[in-house]
């Protein structure tokens, strides 16, 4: 599935065939219910010390006519989250030290864990997005057989994945206190919950 997503969003950016403007982008963004989950370090995933998960229940509206992948991936490039990919999520328990990720589901269904073996699985549906922030454990217990997924990073940080090891818990720790607080929020920019919710280190 990766390989044929990778090839529908090279030939969308050439010809702009089902992908949103700017401003048709904003317009999809829609009023929702939020959710947010703190987690604790268990001494196998690190989770954030400071930072919630952030979830948004049906935040993006994906109408037929465009791709939603593509919807998702210009959403989160106009705030300032790149790097995107598409695919589904990893089946087993991982995490990143080293920066933040935004994920929206763009097609299908699926039960996901998050914060660990300890954490709580949430079902998440096309439209919805969540924002993990770094050290935060995440995996796809089960899921449709369309689910898609697009991921996004901020500009700062750096791409990693860890798992639930000691050794790469006790390296992690202080990494993820490091990662730097996004400028935007993925979904609604300057003005998003995550610039509240996500303080910066004192």
């Amino acid at each position: 599935m990766a390989l044929l997503e990778d090839v529908k969003k090279s030939t969308e950016r050439m010809t702009g065939w089902q992908r949103p403007g700017p401003e048709q982008v904003a317009a999809l963004v829609r009023r929702c219910k939020r959710g947010m989950f703190r987690f604790s370090d268990d001494g196998k995933i690190p989770n954030h010390p400071r930072w919630p998960v952030i979830i948004y229940w049906s935040a993006v509206h994906l109408p037929r006519t465009l791709d939603p992948a593509a919807v998702m991936e210009e959403l989160f490039e106009s705030n300032g989250w790149g790097d995107s990919w598409r695919n589904g999520i990893y089946a087993y328990l991982h995490y990143h030290s080293r920066i933040n990720e935004a994920l929206g589901v763009a097609r299908g269904s699926a039960k996901v864990r998050l914060g660990g073996d300890r954490g709580r699985t949430l079902k998440l549906r096309a439209g919805d997005v969540v924002i993990l922030p770094a050290g935060t454990g995440h995996q796809c217990l089960a899921a449709s057989k369309d689910f898609l997924v697009v991921g996004a990073y901020p500009r700062s940080g750096t791409y990693d994945e860890c798992r639930p090891t000691a050794e790469d818990h006790d390296r992690s720790v202080k990494s993820v206190d490091k990662v730097k607080r996004p400028r935007k929020d993925p979904v609604f920019g300057v003005r998003g919950p995550l610039l509240k919710l996500w303080k910066p280190k004192p």
